[in-house]
C-alpha cells in the first residue's frame, strides 16, 4: 500500500476544496438534526439527517473529482 501523500500547498487551498466545503455542511445539518430533537421535538423528522446523508455523499463524490482550477491559479506572494 502506498503512503499517504499531502498535497504540498494545502494550507493555502483547503478551504477552496469542494469535498472539504461539503463535509463541513453535512457536520452543521448532522448538529442541527441533533438540537433539533432538543429544541423543537415537534419539529424533529429526520429532515437535517436526510440532508445531511446526500451531502455527505456528494462530499465523498467531489474528493475524486479534479479540481484543475486549484493548480492553475497563480500565488499574488
Amino acid at each position: 500500500m502506498a503512503p499517504v501523500v499531502l498535497i504540498d500547498d494545502a494550507g493555502k487551498v483547503w478551504h477552496r476544496l469542494w469535498s472539504v466545503r461539503l463535509a463541513i455542511l453535512s457536520a452543521i445539518l448532522s448538529a442541527c438534526e441533533f438540537g433539533m430533537q432538543y429544541l423543537a421535538p415537534a419539529h424533529a423528522n429526520g429532515s437535517f439527517a436526510a440532508a445531511a446523508f446526500f451531502v455527505s455523499l456528494a462530499s465523498g463524490v467531489a474528493r475524486i473529482v479534479a479540481q484543475p482550477a486549484l493548480w492553475t491559479t497563480k500565488d499574488p506572494q
